[in-house]
């Protein structure tokens, strides 16, 4: 019955990863995700029941539409099964019970997200907002167990026993992360406008990061962004070495430079391309995001 069970909650992620593709492609379009149906967007043939099956119709058409051959990107497959294995950990972590509905909601939000900045920098409050909704309603009945929920029984000397207190103070905390969480965000991405004169973080990042908070509370909302800061400054660093190693070999074939002169120039050029290069951090917040949950 337990197999029966994780078989069917992986191929309900798999039917919701499907769902999530239209929706990464098309909020950020502005375009409604229940109406018209799928369809190719190059030739624009309806996509019938029998190509729509997750996982199993990319690999049958190898990843190309039946009408007009135009490949199709592996995201939809990538996604499918990522969301398959979200509720599957989910409901082996929780069962059958309603913190594996908010940890299934949580993972389908933030490999939503994750994608649609990955592709497009951008991060719908159609999803952000929506899901900061949800984790504040959630804390309500799924209790966050985080550092304030410890600590405002003794400082307020209530029992936590009591039924109503719990709520309370899981609401409390899933409400302080969020308001915390996105306030850091925001103040690091103002401090960065004032010092360098460009934006650095985006309001989308910020309701993201508000989003996180209200459904893992203070302790792992702090956990996440320094974790997506590291990883994100991992990125960036990776990125300079790799654009300076690139264009120091391009300049040694063009220009015949020595390899100390090469690397000098190009270390300049390389800092440039950082500055202009819009890192998609949100990609970084949502990954970190998913490993955060208790």
């Amino acid at each position: 019955m337990e197999t029966v069970i994780s078989a069917g909650i992986f191929v309900l992620g798999l039917l919701f990863g499907s769902f999530l593709n239209v929706c990464i492609y098309r909020i950020p379009r502005g375009l409604s995700v229940v109406h018209p149906g799928s369809a190719c967007p190059k030739c624009g043939k309806a996509i019938q029941f029998y190509d729509n099956i997750p996982v199993l119709s990319w690999l049958i058409l190898r990843g190309k539409c039946r009408n007009c051959s135009t490949p199709i990107t592996p995201r939809y497959l990538i996604v499918e099964l990522l969301t398959g294995c979200v509720f599957l950990v989910c409901y082996w972590h929780f069962g059958l019970s309603l913190a594996t509905l908010k940890c299934a909601i949580f993972g389908f939000l933030l490999l939503g997200l994750i994608f649609t900045d990955a592709e497009t920098r951008l991060l719908p409050d159609k999803m952000t907002l929506s899901g900061l909704v949800i984790g504040l309603i959630f804390s309500w009945f799924v209790p966050v167990n985080d550092l304030l929920s410890a600590l405002l029984p003794g400082v307020l000397q209530v029992p936590v026993s009591l039924h109503f207190s719990y709520r309370l103070y899981s609401f409390l905390d899933a409400t302080l992360a969020a308001v915390i969480g996105a306030s850091f965000l925001y103040g690091a991405g103002a401090i960065y406008l004032r010092a360098r004169g460009v934006q650095g973080m985006g309001f989308g990042d910020v309701k993201l990061m508000a989003m996180i908070g209200s459904f893992v509370g203070l302790r792992l909302t702090i956990l996440t962004i320094f974790a997506a800061s590291l990883a994100g400054s991992a990125f960036g660093l990776s990125t300079v070495l790799a654009v300076w190693v690139k264009r120091t070999a391009r300049r040694k074939r063009a220009f015949h430079e020595t390899s100390a002169v090469a690397r000098k120039r190009a270390w300049p050029s390389a800092m440039i391309a950082l500055r202009r290069y819009q890192m998609p951090f949100g990609v970084f917040l949502g990954t970190m995001g998913l490993g955060a949950r208790d």
